[in-house]
């Protein structure tokens, strides 16, 4: 059911700047760059080994990164696990009682399905799903 850790999200105010620091000190160039509009985000994802370290800057001062910054500043937003069928992890989920932020998928970068599981029913971290489409 669980296929690996496909990647951690932090939330940053600048993407470009987390861009620098990966060329300087890495020479490594962003996997993949886009914006998802539904999480009025800007995502920029860098591939180490098997899972993603995605940074996320927001587009608008509404989209949930822009509050998560605003409370928090920047730092680690979530863990995403890979799943094979996202819609079966979900309903076991909410069979036992977990609080969802997303029942049913919606689309995230890289075209991935993608759903959210509130911290209060995991330990106090936001559980993203996903699968690979």
């Amino acid at each position: 059911m669980l296929e690996k850790i496909d990647h951690v999200g932090v939330a940053v105010h600048s993407v470009e700047a987390v861009k620098k620091i990966y060329k300087d000190v890495f020479n490594l160039d962003p996997a993949f760059e886009e914006t998802v509009e539904a999480q009025k985000v800007r995502v920029v994802g860098f591939k180490i080994g098997g899972s993603n370290i995605e940074y996320l800057e927001p587009i608008s001062a509404d989209s949930p990164i822009a509050r998560y910054l605003e409370k928090r500043g920047e730092g680690l937003h979530h863990i995403a696990l890979g799943v094979a069928n996202i819609e079966t992890v979900l309903k076991k989920m909410k069979h036992t009682g977990l609080q969802l932020i997303d029942e049913t998928p919606q689309i995230g970068a890289e075209g991935k399905k993608i759903a959210f599981v509130h911290p209060k029913s995991i330990n106090g971290v936001l559980l993203e799903l996903s699968q690979e489409t």
